[in-house]
């Protein structure tokens, strides 16, 4: 949880950033509609149960009957990952990039959410370079998408690493959409913090979930606006 605020964090300047960002993020084209890295916070105020209810309600989101038929109606479908992300040096890629055509497709997503591990437990919370790596991830990435999308969910603000701030700026010019899922409750208003800092980019929104256990509900909305942005979604 970011309970030190943003004056620990380290500030980068622009320049530094366009010259790092060079060549991370590729000209999308028409291969897949939609290009989605979901970057999961699981720094240490993150216990394990509620570890255990980010990547169930995940799951329980891509089995969706609304989800899978959003998918399923995405020009050439939807390439998505996962990572997990804590502290400046504590980011990994836990999924690797799935192609996501079908409602099988999403099953399959569903239970490689599920049953994965996880990698970080008592490291503090570096949101840009979370976000770094995630940019970092469309290099690999097999096919070239229509839009892009950073996806972040966290429950604190940045009390490491870089401030988010000017990297999510520099992403957004090149086309790259930063969304992010706050679950509330945080002493230090963790809300105020990502739209300071983090949410940014063309068609740019931030979900609330009212607590961890409301994370399930969060998601499956959050995806239906990310995958089909031009219709509102249903609970």
């Amino acid at each position: 949880m970011g309970q030190h605020g943003e004056h620990r964090a380290l500030v980068i300047r622009k320049p530094a950033i366009a010259a790092a960002l060079a060549g991370l993020i590729a000209t999308p084209a028409s291969a897949c509609g939609l290009e989605l890295v979901l970057a999961m916070d699981v720094s240490r105020s993150v216990i394990n149960s509620e570890f255990d209810l980010q990547m169930g309600g995940l799951a329980s989101a891509f089995r969706d009957p609304a989800v899978a038929e959003a998918i399923a109606w995405t020009d050439g479908g939807v390439m998505v990952t996962v990572t997990q992300w804590s502290g400046a040096e504590s980011q990994v890629q836990s999924i690797p990039w799935t192609h996501l055509r079908t409602a099988e497709d999403a099953e399959h997503f569903a239970q490689l959410v599920e049953t994965q591990q996880r990698s970080f437990f008592a490291a503090f919370t570096a949101i840009g370079e979370a976000l770094f790596h995630a940019a970092s991830l469309t290099q690999t990435n097999p096919l070239r998408c229509a839009r892009r999308v950073i996806d972040v969910s966290g429950d604190g603000a940045s009390n490491r690493g870089r401030l988010p701030r000017p990297l999510a700026e520099a992403l957004a010019s090149q086309g790259v959409t930063i969304n992010a899922l706050v679950i509330a409750g945080a002493k230090d208003d963790p809300v105020a913090f990502y739209h300071r800092q983090v949410v940014r980019g063309p068609g740019s929104f931030l979900e609330v979930a009212d607590g961890f256990d409301d994370y399930a509900r969060a998601i499956r909305e959050k995806l239906l606006r990310e995958i089909r942005p031009q219709i509102a979604s249903v609970r």
